[in-house]
């Protein structure tokens, strides 16, 4: 079977794509870990990521497709695959219906105010990058990480107005996916608000697994 995963920051998307992977059999492909894997390969691709990460720049739509066009065509996605973080706009989305359709893209829907409240709320540990919110996972004590004592702190990216920029962003470039990939009939809405037991088991009965 081969899924796209949507979804606004905060929706959950990684950790339900590692776990959707027992269900349906399949790689959890995301774009952070091909490009990782590129650079880490040293290939002419890895290469030109590398450059264009070590300047700060995003990039670039045409390399994006070659990683993912080249990643799909591994061994171990011959049976499908789950995207986790491409497309992210509709050329993107143009470019992989060029090389390989898609069974469903799964919209995990998650309201802006929720996304704010589950994103403002992670703690970060400095000394080993342990997540705890103060909500939903709190340390046994405040400030403190529960594996290894170090400090825990607010990432800049997970600050309000940083949160508010990110959804803006989503929603200027990303969301249209929702729309594209409504009209040929193969979104599939799931609910991210609740537990993340209860969104797989959401997702299940949506895919009918």
């Amino acid at each position: 079977m081969k899924l796209i995963f949507l979804g606004p920051p905060g929706a959950g998307k990684g950790t339900l794509a590692v776990r959707a992977v027992d269900v349906v059999k399949v790689p959890h492909i995301s774009t952070g870990n091909i490009f990782r894997a590129a650079i880490a390969a040293r290939s002419e691709l890895g290469l030109k990521v590398k450059a264009i990460i070590d300047a700060g720049k995003l990039v670039d739509d045409e390399t994006t497709i070659a990683l993912v066009r080249e990643r799909l065509a591994q061994d171990d996605a011959e049976n499908g695959y789950i995207l986790d973080g491409f497309p992210r706009t509709i050329p993107q989305a143009e470019a992989l219906a060029g090389f390989s359709a898609v069974d469903k893209v799964v919209n995990f829907d998650l309201p802006d105010a929720v996304v704010l409240e589950r994103l403002g709320g992670r703690r970060t540990c400095r000394n080993c990058g342990a997540n705890f919110h103060i909500l939903f996972g709190k340390p046994k004590q405040d400030g403190v990480c529960d594996s290894c004592g170090g400090e825990l702190y607010i990432r800049d990216d997970d600050r309000e107005q940083a949160i508010a920029k990110r959804l803006e962003v989503y929603r200027e470039q990303t969301a249209p996916l929702i729309d594209y990939y409504r009209k040929k009939g193969l979104l599939v809405d799931v609910d991210a608000g609740p537990a993340p037991d209860a969104v797989l088991e959401n997702f299940r009965k949506s895919l009918k697994l």
